[in-house]
Order: C-alpha cells, then structure tokens, then sequence
C-alpha cells in the first residue's frame, strides 16, 4: 500500500439488482463510478467463494476454496452475451430491494443457469471457455466433479457417500465423470461465466485506479472439495473424521471461547508438500484481488486446537505452525505479497514477531477504542503507526450508529466524546469517526459502506456466533447519491488520502 489512500467496504451481494441479490451487474460498475467520484482508491469485498444456506449462506463458509459464487453471476449480462432472453428474466418474481432472500435467490438464480448452459452449448468457437477450463484444471475439475456428485447424493456430506467414492477410487470416478459429464460440464460453465464477469468488473475498477481487496478465511468446510480431495493435509483419523477442530480461546467476549468445527491443517504434511495447497490459493485470490486479507491470520502463526468431541472451545490449546519457513517460501514465491493481516482478538508475542519482521499491516478497529478508560489503547488513533489499515468497524461490527444506540455503555460514549472534544447525538457519530480515521497517520483506512451512509443496526451485516438472519443487507440504488460522493471527497481531500 504504501501511501496515504482510503476505501470502502462493501460485498457484491449488498449492491442494488432486480435479481434478488447484488451481482456483477450494471449496479457493481455504478458502485465503481462512485468510488471514481469520491476518489478512493480501494473497494474491499468479502470472499467470492460458493455459500450454501447450510452454512447460513456465510461467504465464510464454503464447499470450496477456488470456486466462484454462482448467485453473483449478472443475469443482465447473460442477456448481453446471448445466453438468455429478456422472457427468461421476465419469468423470475419481484424480489425485496432491502434484503437477500437466500433459498429463493439460490434455486431462481440455478434455474436461469441452466437456461444460459443449453444455449451455450450450441454455440460455436468457445476457446476462450476451453482456455478457461485447461489454466484452472488444478482446482476446476475435482471441484465440478464434487459438485455433481454433491447434487447426485441430494447434498449429503462426501463421508457419506459410497466408500469408492469417498476414497477416489480412480475406476469408481472415471465411471462417474462419464456418467455425470453433462451435470460436470455446466458446473464449468457456471465458473467460466463468474470468472469473465468478475474480471470485467475488476479491469474496470483496474482502469479507474481502484484495487479490490479480497478476503481469504483462514480455514475451510469439512464438507468440501477440498477436503475431499486433500484429506491428507487435515487433521483427521482413519475414518477421514476430525479429531480436533478450530476455534478461539474463551476471552472477554465469550466466556467459553468460540468452537467453528473446522478441521485443522496438518503443518507437518504440507511442508513436505511444500506448502503447494495453500500456495495455489493465495495464488488464485492473487489474480482474483489486487490485496488479500487474510481472517484469523494469527492461526497461521498458532491456532487452538479443540477435542472434536468438545461442546464448547475451553479444553483447547495452542500448537504452533511453521510460520517463518512458511512466509518465507510464500514471499520468494510471491513477491511483492500485498497482504492484510486480521489480527483482532488474542494476539500472542510470537504473532507480533511475524508481523514485524514481514512488514505486514494489521487492522485497527476504531469500535473496540472506548470500551475501557486506557489513553495507550492500541486502537486509540494517536497510538497508530503508518503501516496499517483502519476501519470504523468490520462486516462482524454493528454499524457505528447501531454501536452507539445499542451498545456502547455510558462509560464508553463519555470516553468517546472526551476524546472528540465535544458531545454528540447518534447521526453524527459516524462521520466523526471516519474523520478520526481519516486524520490519523494509519496509511490505510476503509470503512463499511452502512456507515459512510450513517445506518443504524437495522444495516449490520453479520453478528458473529449466529446462522440466521445474516449476510442479507443491501444498499439501494438511490442511497449511492452525488451527496454521499461529494461527502466523503471532501474529507479524502482535506486528508491528504485522494488517489
């Protein structure tokens, strides 16, 4: 990153659409133009990996770590390109404008798929799809397989599937490729389009000087293709069931920790392998994304290993990864690494020293700044150094108005306004922290689009340790006003942070 710049958080499926959710569309390329207006110079986004309403529809939760989310494919566009027609779009309901429905969206949005691949497998000259398919053949095929077979077996987890199958037999999977070749081909299909729409909207955003920052969690599904295809860089045992599984220690916030159940890495196995797994995905999020955050970065330095048969994340422990040999292979590999670490929550001295010695920036939360009456508190402004990147709040946060009317304490909005030197009611809280982020020396700073906005709770994204009701907010087309452009210029100006 390197200079002074500023940018906006915002996932695609919060942009405006007819189509239920926001996508690729003409909507995403207005989004751009926004950000051209206020002159920012960044457009985060959360992952763009495949949600499942399994999983609650969390882009944190994915049958796979390469893949591309079907439900973000333009609609518009395939009218465009000649794979649908304006009566096939005619065909779908009037979704709500304000929110995501998921199980609608999700079976709508396959429906016109499978319109858009039986036109397009009667077109001609499709190189640029072959071309697609042969440069991501590593992830491509196991992934479509696995997604075949997940649909064949009414979405059963892969260790229920038949043995053979379960293993990989390779008589067993070249029957089934045969046998599913039709149902392995659209899956193709369905990433070839999420790729050249994604990459005509990032070259767009490219063009305007705006890089996206993408976002890589740390960990993946149990019921995934990647886990099916690489049980042997998890910790599982001869059955292929996890007998430790990730979470969090207990802290301030929960007292029994955080227990996700994903299963863990097995360090030892990928170093031998050179660490070629996790080396082709920062590879692939590298060509999807200008930046990379990385969730729960500390988990690739040392990670809490929980009994799999543990209710809550008490009775875990630390167990350390081979993190310098890890980054240094990473960086000869990949040089410059344009990196943002997540390093909110516990961070151990040894997390810090990794940091330190690669020089990659950390996040600051200016939400958590008040909660205790400490003037050398690591998220107060006036602590910052240059090299990180600071947020009002994350997609986990409330809103900072939601934060202010629901949240903080007595105690915490005195602090606040001792610190800004003046008092304020709720609809001006918003704007006064990003002014504090704005001035700070923090080279970095972005903040979710509900607050450049001055939402309230009824906006958050997500609320953490919950599976329902979350992910589902979306801005509307009139709220991306020349006001709100204009707004959030001036303070990029006055700052020292345009483009």
């Amino acid at each position: 990153m390197g200079k002074r710049a500023s940018g906006i958080l915002l996932h695609i499926s919060s942009l405006p659409s007819d189509y239920g959710i926001g996508d690729f569309g003409p909507a995403a390329f207005r989004f751009v133009d926004f950000l051209a207006e206020a002159k920012q110079s960044f457009w985060q986004i959360l992952p763009l990996n495949p949600t499942d309403t399994a999983f609650g529809s969390s882009p944190y939760h994915s049958i796979s770590a390469f893949a591309g989310n079907p439900l973000l494919i333009s609609p518009e566009f395939l009218v465009r390109e000649e794979l649908l027609e304006n009566r096939d779009l005619d065909s779908l309901p009037i979704y709500p404008r304000e929110k995501v429905s998921y199980p609608a969206v999700s079976a709508d949005r396959r429906r016109i798929l499978g319109i858009a691949y039986q036109r397009f497998k009667k077109m001609k000259n499709n190189h640029e799809f072959e071309k697609f398919c042969s440069v991501n053949s590593y992830w491509l095929e196991d992934y479509c397989l696995f997604a075949a077979l997940k649909s064949r077996f009414h979405g059963q987890v892969w260790s229920r599937w038949p043995a053979e199958i379960q293993d990989r037999k390779p008589q067993s999977l070249c029957l089934l490729k045969k046998e599913l070749s039709d149902s392995i081909e659209m899956e193709k299909f369905i990433q070839f389009i999420f790729s050249q729409q994604w990459f005509a909207l990032k070259d767009y955003a490219n063009q305007k000087e705006i890089k996206i920052i993408g976002d890589i969690p740390i960990y993946v599904e149990y019921n995934s293709a990647d886990l099916w295809v690489h049980p042997e860089i998890f910790k599982l045992d001869k059955e292929k069931r996890p007998y430790v599984v990730a979470g969090v220690p207990p802290d301030y916030f929960s007292k029994t920790g955080q227990l996700w159940g994903n299963p863990i890495y097995r360090w030892k196995t990928l170093k031998e392998k050179r660490y070629d797994w996790w080396f082709r995905r920062i590879g692939h999020n590298l060509i999807l994304a200008d930046i990379v955050r990385i969730d729960h970065f500390r988990g690739l330095v040392g990670y809490w290993e929980v009994p799999a048969s543990e209710n809550t994340a008490i009775n875990g422990k630390w167990i350390k990864a081979p993190a310098a040999d890890f980054f240094n292979k990473l960086i000869k590999k990949f040089s410059p690494f344009p990196i943002i670490a997540e390093d909110l929550g516990i961070i151990t001295p040894d997390v810090k020293k990794i940091m330190q010695h690669f020089g990659f920036p950390g996040m600051k939360v200016l939400l958590f700044a008040f909660g205790e009456d400490n003037p050398a508190h690591p998220y107060l402004p006036h602590t910052y150094g240059r090299n990180c990147v600071v947020y009002t709040g994350t997609h986990d946060n409330n809103t900072v108005k939601g934060w202010f009317e629901n949240e903080a304490s007595v105690e915490a909005r005195k602090r606040l306004f001792r610190y800004l030197g003046k008092e304020l009611i709720a609809d001006e809280v918003a704007w006064a922290l990003i002014r504090l982020a704005m001035m700070s020396v923090a080279d970095t700073v972005i903040f979710p689009m509900q607050d450049i906005l001055g939402l309230g709770q009824e906006a958050r994204m997500n609320i953490p340790a919950t599976v329902q009701g979350n992910w589902q907010w979306r801005l509307l087309p009139e709220q991306l006003s020349p006001l709100a452009a204009k707004k959030l210029l001036e303070m990029t100006d006055i700052y020292g942070r345009s483009k």
